[in-house]
């Protein structure tokens, strides 16, 4: 082995040519074989693997983060799901605007098509009654009065109400 030419500070070229000398010298000489096996089982005792974070729940703890997951994925999805457009589904609107008119059906309207003989009673109605129904009412004609045709069963119970213009 040469030595440098241009040695590092600090760097001896005798302690280089010592050292291989050494290596040169024990390379021939080896630790008996329960030796080496006996030295890693006690680095393994003394310094343990950690588990990875997802190693140390048991199947348990996993079954029951999973349930979880699953149900709040559910009230997340229902709860953020935008509502059905009204009207739409499998039953008729209670309330269809038309032309400026409104009809409005205050009973089921399976009730109402199965009525035998239903009444046709028109009234003039207050602004204010369409408040009550849900219907958009300005302020500054809350005092008027809109043509109403009320239709009504046999026995009197109001079952739904047709308003003509609210728009004016």
């Amino acid at each position: 082995m040469e030595p440098d030419r241009n040695p590092a500070p600090g760097h001896d070229p005798d302690l280089d040519a010592r050292l291989a000398l050494l290596r040169g010298a024990t390379s021939s000489l080896d630790a008996p074989r329960c030796v080496e096996k006996e030295l890693m089982q006690a680095f393994a005792a003394r310094f343990p693997r950690k588990l990875p974070w997802y190693r140390r729940l048991n199947l348990l703890e996993w079954s029951a983060a999973g349930a979880g997951a699953a149900i709040t994925a559910c009230v997340l999805a229902i709860l953020l799901a935008p509502p059905a457009p009204y009207g739409t589904g499998p039953y008729p609107p209670l309330v269809r605007l038309e032309n400026g008119a409104a009809f409005i059906a205050l009973d089921s309207v399976e009730r109402i098509e199965q009525e035998p003989d239903p009444q046709l009673v028109e009234a003039e109605l207050p602004r204010t009654v369409l408040a009550a129904l849900g219907l958009p009412v300005a302020p500054e004609q809350a005092g008027e009065a809109v043509r109403a045709e009320m239709l009504m069963a046999a026995d009197g119970d109001l079952l739904a109400l047709r308003l003509s213009a609210i728009d004016n």
